[in-house]
């Protein structure tokens, strides 16, 4: 009965749409998850990357803490030892994360040396193995986040050989960033833009495997982009538009889902954002740890520029307090009353 219970949870978990936010180093910390919850109630959220070797030794309080407010939260993992990778997987299910997800799609150096990542691709067993020791060890869903393939592989059959180990394995979805990662000859940035991207590759890959819940990811640059998406497949995961441009990510819950968004316009949600930021301040965080995810809130607004400069002069101040938040926000007001005026 419990696992009926559990399988109807999952079912539901990932009932198609699906939107979320991908998981990005030194962006998606905590504070912008919160942030981002303020825009969308439906989106799906993930951590940064944490390797394993943190979780199971690290400062798990300051590593995988996270708001109430953020659910539903995925923790993504890195690691390629099962057995590390199930310690680390019941962790985060003990911290109250609702998925865990394995990276095999990172193409960073340390990532490469770590045995970890993208890398991966070329090792699905081993991946298989990962997936089928984390579905032991929890009773959330276990997702991979992955790349069509690396360097000189063929991504037909790279993708599918992946794809078809990690589900037979256990794997609860897909999330196929749908480009190549070069593993020699390019940079992590440089494998963000260069490496073609092949959404018709990952449409193939949901057309051979109907019941296989499939996001895909990869160059989305909104919502109206994402709809499109979601014609051929499960759902969508934006990157890097949702974080420079979160202004985007007030057009979710009802553009995706035909709900009513948590906050009217961006000054609202910032607003909502006060008691979150005061809290932080109370315990020692610098406001410019948060104010930092701020700086691309408005689009086309006047004061849009003296908002980002005032938080950029003002936010880094060793004192720096709520009051500096509410100023900006005052010269958004001001300026579009002046306007209007």
């Amino acid at each position: 009965m419990i696992q009926d219970v559990d399988k109807k949870e999952k079912m539901s978990y990932f009932k198609a749409p699906v939107f979320a936010v991908a998981p990005m180093m030194d962006w998606t910390d905590r504070h912008c998850r919160v942030f981002h919850r303020m825009l969308t109630r439906r989106a799906r959220l993930y951590t940064e990357m944490v390797t394993t070797g943190a979780v199971i030794h690290g400062d798990r309080a300051r590593l995988l803490g996270f708001d109430a407010s953020e659910h539903p939260v995925a923790l993504q993992l890195g690691g390629s030892d099962p057995d590390d990778l199930a310690a680390a997987a019941k962790i985060g299910e003990d911290f109250g994360y609702d998925e865990i997800n394995l990276n095999v799609g990172c193409p960073s150096d340390r990532v490469k040396d770590g045995r970890f990542g993208a890398c991966l691709m070329a090792e699905p067993d081993l991946v298989a193995d990962c997936v089928s020791a984390m579905k032991r060890a929890v009773a959330v869903p276990v997702t991979v986040k992955c790349r069509i393939g690396i360097d000189d592989q063929d991504p037909e059959a790279a993708l599918d050989r992946l794809a078809r180990a990690v589900v037979a394995a256990g794997a609860d979805a897909l999330v196929v960033h749908a480009r190549k990662a070069w593993l020699n000859g390019l940079s992590p940035k440089e494998n963000r833009d260069i490496p073609p991207l092949d959404y018709d590759r990952v449409y193939r890959l949901k057309a051979a495997m109907p019941n296989v819940r499939i996001i895909i990811n990869g160059g989305i640059g909104g919502i109206d982009e994402a709809r499109r998406h979601l014609a051929h497949v499960d759902g969508v995961m934006l990157g890097r538009a949702a974080y420079q441009e979160p202004w985007r990510l007030l057009a979710v819950d009802g553009d995706i889902f035909g709900a009513t968004a948590p906050h009217d316009d961006m000054i609202a949600a910032l607003e909502a954002m006060v008691p979150y930021i005061a809290g932080q301040l109370a315990r020692g965080v610098r406001l410019h740890a948060i104010t930092r995810h701020f700086v691309g809130a408005f689009h086309g607004v006047p004061g849009a520029r003296a908002f980002r400069r005032h938080l950029s002069v003002h936010g880094v101040k060793p004192d720096a307090g709520i009051e500096v938040l509410r100023d900006a926000l005052a010269l958004v007001r001001t300026r579009a009353t002046v306007l209007v005026a």
